[in-house]
C-alpha cells in the first residue's frame, strides 16, 4: 500500500458513507458532535482571550509599540482557536466519536462480508470499554509528538522542514486513529497495532492528507472509519490468501 492507496480509499469510504443511509446518518451525527463541541469549546476559551492577553502583555500607550500588541493579540486568537479545536476534537473522540466510529465499521464490514469480526468470548460491553482506553493513547500521542514538532520549529534552523513534518504526522496518527478500530476491537496489544502502523507509513499519510484540507477535513473525519475498515478488511483478505492452504 503507497500514498496513493491511501487517499484512494479515503474517498471510496466518503462514497460508501454517502450512499449508504445508516453510515451517512452516522457520520453527520460525528460531524455534528465535533462541530457543536469546537464551537462551545472554542467560545469558552476566547471568552478569555482579553484576561489572558493582559497577563502576557498590558496594551502599550505609544502609538508606534501598539500595532505590535494588535498583532500579538490576533496571533493569540488563533492559538487559541488552535488548541480549542483541538480539545474538543479529543473531548469529542473520547466521549462521544468512539461509539460511533466503531458502529460505522461493524456497519460497513456487515455491507462487505455479512458478519462483524470480535473476539467471541468477550461481550461487547468490554469491547466498547477496551475501545475507549485505545482512544487516548492513541490522540494523546499524536498530539504530543505534533506540539514537540511544533516547539522545535520554533526554537532551530530546521523550522521550515519541521513545520511541514508536523501536520503530515497529525495526518498519519488521525488516519491509524480510524485503521485501528478492527485490531482494536480484535483486542490486539496496543505495541502490536503500533508496529504494524510502522509498517505502513506511506499508507496512513495518503489517508491522512484529506484530513488537512479546512473545512472538508471535518466531512472527510466524519466518514474516514467506512474507508479504513474497507483498508482492514482487503488487508485481512490478501493476509488469509497468502497463507498457505494446509496451515
Amino acid at each position: 500500500m503507497n500514498l496513493f492507496s491511501g487517499i484512494l480509499y479515503n474517498f471510496k469510504g466518503l462514497w460508501l458513507g454517502i450512499r449508504t443511509p445508516r453510515l451517512l446518518l452516522l457520520g453527520f451525527l460525528r460531524f455534528a458532535v465535533v462541530a457543536i463541541l469546537t464551537v462551545a469549546v472554542s467560545g469558552l476559551i476566547l471568552t478569555k482571550h482579553a484576561d489572558i492577553l493582559a497577563l502576557l502583555w498590558q496594551q502599550p500607550e505609544s502609538p508606534w509599540i501598539v500595532w505590535a500588541w494588535h498583532v500579538a493579540s490576533w496571533l493569540l486568537s488563533l492559538m487559541l482557536m488552535g488548541i480549542s479545536a483541538v480539545a474538543a476534537y479529543l473531548l469529542a473522540q473520547v466521549l462521544f466519536a468512539v461509539f460511533i466510529m466503531d458502529l460505522m465499521s461493524r456497519i460497513t464490514e456487515r455491507l462487505v462480508t455479512g458478519k462483524t469480526t470480535a473476539p467471541p468470548h468477550v461481550s461487547i460491553v468490554n469491547q466498547m470499554g477496551f475501545l475507549v482506553r485505545q482512544e487516548l493513547p492513541r490522540n494523546i500521542i499524536p498530539v504530543l509528538l505534533t506540539l514537540i514538532i511544533m516547539v522545535l520549529a520554533w526554537f532551530t534552523p530546521l523550522g521550515p522542514v519541521l513545520t511541514a513534518i508536523g501536520p503530515m504526522v497529525a495526518a498519519i496518527f488521525l488516519a491509524w486513529d480510524n485503521t485501528d478500530l478492527i485490531p482494536a476491537r480484535n483486542l490486539e496489544p496496543f505495541g502490536q497495532r503500533f508496529k504494524a502502523l510502522g509498517k505502513s507509513p506511506l499508507f496512513h499519510l495518503g489517508f491522512g492528507l484529506p484530513f488537512l484540507i479546512p473545512v472538508l477535513n471535518l466531512v472527510f473525519l466524519s466518514f474516514a472509519p467506512v474507508g479504513a475498515t474497507l483498508y482492514q478488511l482487503d488487508r485481512m483478505k490478501r493476509a488469509a490468501s497468502s497463507t498457505p492452504s494446509g496451515e
